[in-house]
């Protein structure tokens, strides 16, 4: 399913791509942006449209691809599957997790982390619910008695910094406050899944190579009815044919209750891409990220980091108008010029980057 590792780990050399079929050559550096589709996604994706064309959708077998989706996002997370809730954005699944916290509530959150995670707190307002910003290399230091709820991404967006999981949830557990956090930038890359929070939240369509248009939510066990579904509806239900109307509409036993209705054209895609991620040695995609990652930091003239996503200020843009220029797809975020490497890149890539900005 991918190179191996081994041979490329004792001689120094970097690794080859993971041969899953991807169609883009060198230059994509971007999966922070969007992941890219496997050639069985692909396939997926256009077997959905065909169906579709042709009159042909089953509902009840893509609600059979949402229960396999959900299945796999359980194995690659490391939780039981009635631990894993299935929606299409995190700003609405995180909206969910905002409903345990009580009038009055303190959040802190990790300052510049992702809007999806921190703005449906602060609508919280209203309630009294007050969100406080601290810097990620902080946020232990950070939680008090008054904290009730600790929200960071794993891996920030803006800067590819590494949140110090370990600290934050010790932390938050002495002060009895629970734990969110946002996968999206992290999970597919970094072998931390979702064992060790309260609450957590990743769409698919970066690191997991899905097409955008799936969300997950993990709770831990116990704590299911400290959430309010407030998006409930017919897939909320462990028997969704049986729950379509008003007058019966029972809710699943576990995290299922905060489904949402899946965005059916994304459902065949995620179940392809899933598939193809559970399948890989996850400390094998760690090595070959971080490999090609410090290669290129090393390149840019940056000290070797911990992080798939590499940044450096690029104020003006003109670090990233080169690369763009030299058909390199790169992200501009918050002042820094942005890459990030995964399955389908190479040693070419570093070269290229090199090439593009004269190193």
């Amino acid at each position: 399913m991918g190179p191996s590792h081994s041979s490329a780990q004792s001689t120094g050399q970097l690794p080859p791509r993971f041969d899953l079929g991807f169609a883009a050559g060198p230059g994509y550096l971007s999966a922070c942006t969007a992941g890219l589709p496997s050639a069985d996604t692909a396939a997926a994706m256009r077997a959905f449209v065909d169906e579709w064309e042709r009159g042909r959708l089953d509902a009840r077998a893509l609600g059979e691809q949402a229960r396999r989706c959900r299945d796999l996002f359980a194995e690659i997370a490391g939780v039981r599957t009635d631990r894993v809730a299935l929606g299409t954005q995190v700003s609405q699944l995180v909206s969910v997790v905002g409903t345990c916290l009580p009038d009055g509530a303190e959040v802190l959150c990790a300052a510049g982390d992702f809007a999806s995670l921190a703005h449906p707190l602060e609508q919280l307002a209203h309630r009294g619910v007050r969100v406080r910003f601290a810097p990620v290399e902080r946020l232990a230091d950070e939680v008090t008695e008054r904290t009730a709820l600790v929200a960071f991404s794993l891996v920030q967006s803006a800067t590819g910094a590494v949140a110090d999981a370990a600290a934050i949830t010790d932390a938050a557990a002495r002060a009895d406050a629970r734990t969110l956090v946002d996968l999206t930038q992290s999970l597919g890359w970094l072998p931390v899944g979702a064992t060790g929070f309260d609450f957590t939240v990743c769409h698919a369509y970066k690191w997991l190579c899905a097409p955008r248009g799936t969300a997950f939510l993990t709770v831990r066990e116990g704590l299911d009815d400290a959430l309010v579904p407030i998006a409930a509806g017919w897939c909320s239900a462990d028997e969704v044919w049986e729950s379509c109307y008003a007058g019966h509409t029972p809710l699943a036993a576990g995290a299922g209750r905060f489904d949402v209705s899946p965005a059916w054209p994304a459902l065949g895609g995620t179940e392809a891409a899933l598939r193809g991620i559970a399948a890989l040695d996850p400390r094998a995609v760690h090595a070959h990220d971080l490999t090609l990652a410090n290669a290129a930091r090393e390149t840019l003239g940056l000290p070797a980091g911990d992080s798939a996503i590499v940044t450096w200020a690029d104020p003006d843009g003109r670090d990233l108008a080169a690369l763009t220029a030299h058909g390199i797809t790169a992200s501009g975020r918050a002042g820094n010029a942005r890459i990030s490497f995964h399955l389908w890149n190479t040693v070419d890539d570093v070269e290229m980057l090199a090439r593009a900005l004269g190193r």
